[in-house]
């Protein structure tokens, strides 16, 4: 008897010691979420999980959202056989091409009721490859060829070569709860990516200046937490009208400060919302000195802001490459790339201060006579949008 079988890694849940199991679980109900609509088995044995009874025509599917688990280190494509000597030879040299090559046999032995060690039996499964690829030779230090073999106890074996790798970090929910400043640009959904990546449940606050800005921009937010949704699992997304509060700092605030003052309104009424859906931190995509607003002087003043909750910044020390770099590989790229303005660029001025006083921005601020007014009308008309992973 053998059938194909993916084998699942984790990662840094090793290290969790007496909370292993808290982790451990997040990390199943992760993986089961993922498969709830393909018709599987997930077998779960010591620090070892497989998904079996699967149609193999879904492999492809099954791994590409396995790779997208947080949590899961390493992933592989296996046989899965009685454990037999026979068996072992026959399906090690189907994972053999007919080629000229160097090949090395690796086997990890839990199964201690066999009457062979680990060395004996790749030793032996060696020698019968040799016979049957004449154009193969051994080499145990850089081989072309190796074949891995999983000894497991209960009397089944897998039997597989290549070792695929996963999202990694920690499982999303272990972490608690953040709310992301998500725009339409390429620097907040990788900060929203990079704090799922480490366990946190990630929602999502949007500030539209409709009709300055337009619906296809908002749908365009709207499409990047749905990406986001695949790592992150569910997202809730919080769309904050915009237009009056950009208008009154535009009629009553220094041009040069208006980036600055609308930071401080925005980081405020994501904070509100945050605590009010129970999160425990924002999450910006702000990176040290990549723009006006972004300067030691700038984060400063917004940071003045908050009332409480710590504001993180995953990408502070990464430059514009790195994070273009991430939006490709997780899928954010060409979406932020689309021409759709956001709030941001309305009313924006020629030359926004870069190192803006506090005080300053305090006296700026407070020339804006009914800001509570405005900002409570724009939290009570926020348009909320439940978004969750899209079955591939």
């Amino acid at each position: 008897m053998k059938s194909k079988v993916i084998l699942l890694r984790y990662g840094e849940i090793f290290l969790k010691g007496r909370n292993k199991s808290y982790f451990e679980k997040l990390l199943i109900d992760n993986i089961k979420a993922k498969l709830a609509d393909i018709d599987c088995e997930f077998v779960r044995t010591q620090n070892r999980y497989y998904i079996e009874n699967y149609d193999e025509k879904l492999t492809d599917e099954i791994v590409s959202r396995m790779k997208k688990v947080f949590g899961l280190h390493s992933l592989s494509i296996a046989t899965k056989v009685e454990t037999d000597y026979d068996l072992l030879n026959e399906v090690a040299l189907e994972y053999a091409p007919d080629v000229n090559a160097t090949f090395r046999i690796t086997v990890n032995r839990a199964d201690k009721s066999l009457d062979k060690n680990s060395a004996q039996i790749g030793a032996d499964i060696g020698a019968y490859m040799l016979e049957r690829r004449k154009g193969y030779k051994v080499d145990l230090h850089k081989p072309q060829i190796e074949i891995k073999i999983d000894i497991r106890e209960r009397g089944y074996s897998y039997v597989f070569r290549d070792i695929e790798l996963c999202a990694q970090g920690m499982p999303v929910g272990c972490s608690g709860k953040g709310m992301l400043l998500l725009s339409g640009g390429f620097d907040s959904p990788v900060a929203g990516y990079r704090m799922a990546r480490r366990g946190m449940q990630i929602s999502a606050i949007h500030y539209h200046s409709f009709p300055y800005t337009s619906e296809q921009a908002k749908q365009k937010v709207v499409d990047l937490a749905q990406v986001l949704t695949d790592y992150a699992g569910n997202i809730k997304l919080f769309v904050v009208p915009f237009t009056e509060i950009q208008f009154a700092i535009h009629e009553n605030c220094r041009a040069d400060y208006m980036i600055t003052i609308m930071r401080r309104i925005m980081i405020d009424i994501a904070e509100r919302v945050a605590k009010e859906n129970g999160c425990g931190a924002l999450v910006t995509g702000e990176s040290l000195g990549q723009v006006a607003s972004q300067t030691l002087q700038s984060l400063t003043v917004t940071n003045d802001a908050v009332n409480g909750l710590p504001v993180f910044r995953p990408l502070i020390g990464m430059d514009k490459y790195e994070i273009m770099k991430t939006a490709e590989e997780i899928g954010t790229y060409k979406l932020s790339e689309l021409p759709y303005q956001d709030c941001c660029t309305v009313f924006l001025p020629k030359n926004p201060v870069i190192k803006p006083s506090l005080d300053i921005a305090k006296k700026e601020q407070a020339k804006i006579e009914n800001l509570e007014e405005l900002i409570e009308n724009a939290i009570k008309n926020i348009e909320i949008t439940e978004l969750r992973p899209c079955k591939e």
